[in-house]
């Protein structure tokens, strides 16, 4: 079974290649259909496979930033890309990186860079599956008191309402955002910007994790919109981040490529598939994703403090995280052709009834 594995030549790790097709194809389809990278997924799923997290890291920001590409463009032609804000938030997210990545390789020095990076995924993952589940909770309730009053609940009703507040605070440049249909103070999405660039540069994501959830529920943007316009903000993070941990000499290229290969189709079927899945269905799939990763990443973390059991832990951590990688996918290319025939079965009827 050698034919499996290759040898990366930077790192110098042996790696299991099928598992980097999964992976790509896997995250393709998640980031085309959520608006991220699916750095979130990919980066602990290359340490698994066998990569030091800081390469990890670095390989995943070189694969993420021309996948993220392919998406944005393909978005962009359902109008689901709101330029004027991604180029917005471009400011704080290029400052952001930089810091990340300095944070990552003073943490590689200390020793201490795996565990950190680690730990911190699980407090992000927590927080995320928390305020994503809270939400559809929230709306839920919402639908019930609508129902027992005889009314229905608007469409653009939410769960939690962050961004009313935050748009009340009306700090000077105040801003037009047309395709989001948002009027708010350029400040916000600036600092929504930083933090999530602070973010990507220390965990290797292109801040997709917190940035598509931020658009929705801090900036206020319509959850088709948050998908198009964040992978648009991940592509440019991606590119200046891929830059800056080659130079560090932290990228494994091969792998990136061998990703590329699947992340090119998938990014294609994920964003397709948000012309038939709207609103709090990718918010629920969002929040399932976030869950499968962070049952990954602690299975991870509690390996060290079983050692009997090392071995079987990490192939269970293995297993989750390329489940996941594959099984919701092929939830979103499932419901995505139910969209389509039934798409096609209307225009069908209408055809028939003129």
């Amino acid at each position: 079974m050698d034919w499996l594995y290759v040898l990366m030549p930077i790192s110098g790790c042996t790696v299991f290649w099928p598992g980097l097709i999964i992976l790509g194809l896997g995250v393709g389809i998640i980031g085309g259909f959520f608006g991220m990278g699916g750095a979130w997924m990919v980066t602990p799923g290359l340490n698994i496979l066998g990569f030091p997290m800081a390469f990890a890291i670095g390989t995943d920001v070189a694969h993420m930033a021309g996948k993220s590409l392919i998406s944005t463009m393909r978005h962009g032609r359902f109008g689901n890309v709101d330029y004027k804000l991604g180029l917005t938030m471009l400011v704080g997210t290029v400052v952001g990186v930089e810091i990340g990545a300095q944070i990552v390789m003073q943490l590689e020095r200390l020793g201490s860079v795996d565990q950190v990076v680690r730990w911190l995924y699980v407090v992000l993952l927590i927080l995320m599956a928390w305020m994503v589940f809270h939400d559809v909770a929230l709306r839920k309730k919402k639908e019930r008191e609508a129902a027992a009053k005889g009314e229905v609940l608007d469409e653009k009703a939410t769960g939690l309402d962050w961004a009313t507040k935050l748009h009340a605070i009306k700090i000077p440049p105040m801003v037009h955002f047309h395709q989001a249909g948002i009027y708010c103070s350029a400040w916000l999405p600036i600092c929504v910007s930083f933090l999530t660039g602070v973010l990507a540069g220390i965990l290797g994501i292109g801040g997709g994790l917190i940035r598509m959830p931020a658009l929705v529920y801090l900036v206020g943007c319509p959850t088709h919109i948050a998908v198009g316009t964040d992978l648009f903000e991940v592509a440019i993070s991606g590119l200046y981040g891929a830059a800056t941990y080659t130079l560090k000499g932290r990228t494994e290229l091969v792998a990136a490529l061998i990703m590329l290969i699947g992340a090119a189709v998938g990014a294609q079927i994920g964003a397709v598939a948000t012309k038939y899945i709207k609103g709090y269905g990718i918010r629920t799939a969002f929040g399932l994703a976030v869950l499968g990763c962070l049952c990954s990443v602690v299975l991870k973390l509690i390996q060290p403090y079983f050692p009997a059991y090392s071995g079987f832990i990490n192939g269970v951590s293995t297993v989750v995280v390329l489940g996941f990688v594959s099984g919701i996918p092929i939830y979103i290319a499932a419901k995505m052709v139910h969209g389509a025939k039934q798409e096609l079965a209307e225009k069908r009827r209408a055809a028939q009834q003129n």
